[in-house]
């Protein structure tokens, strides 16, 4: 995607997180990693499972030093209802950005124009606010949170860790590469 490697764009929004309506901007994201999860709209059948099993892993993402943001294209009073009468959405500890205007949705380049509606992106950003990862699903297909977590801990391992890089599967404390001109075709 053309986001990686990219900085996110400003932005400033309306959200809720644990029964209080808070502002968010672009500059919350800078300072710690972050994880944006995109998601169609609220009171429906796959976001919440999606939401819920992203809160089952919120624990190890903050201890990871990582904040958790969940947008949608409805408003933040939206999420506040949908919160307080689902009994998956409210176990909900992160926090719920609207996007009504669909300014951040179309920024991340998710936005499903004729619709109005996100895609299923997830966004994995680093302390300076770039763009380390990109998932994106199609609207019927849900994401596992356990499989975000891993990315995650690669892309601050490579970041820690100059010049190495992870292999596919890599889980924290495997071995990394070393790319260099020895290793070419033997792998």
């Amino acid at each position: 995607m053309a986001l990686i490697g990219k900085e996110i764009a400003p932005f400033q929004a309306k959200a809720f997180q644990q029964g209080e309506f808070i502002d968010v901007s672009s500059e919350n994201f800078k300072g710690q990693w972050s994880v944006v999860c995109f998601y169609p709209a609220d009171f429906t059948f796959v976001c919440p499972t999606e939401l819920e099993d992203l809160q089952n892993e919120y624990a190890t993402l903050k201890s990871l030093g990582v904040e958790v943001y969940s947008v949608s294209t409805d408003t933040h009073f939206t999420h506040k209802a949908w919160h307080d009468s689902s009994p998956a959405i409210g176990k909900i500890e992160y926090i719920m950005i609207g996007d009504p205007s669909h300014q951040i949705s179309r920024a991340f380049d998710v936005l499903i124009e004729e619709d109005g509606l996100a895609e299923r992106g997830t966004f994995i950003i680093d302390p300076d606010g770039i763009v380390q990862a990109i998932e994106i699903n199609a609207g019927g297909i849900g994401r596992d949170a356990s499989t975000l977590v891993n990315k995650v801990k690669a892309a601050q391992y490579v970041r820690n860790n100059p010049g190495e890089v992870c292999p596919a599967k890599w889980e924290e404390g495997a071995d990394t590469l070393k790319p260099s001109l020895d290793l070419v075709g033997k792998l």
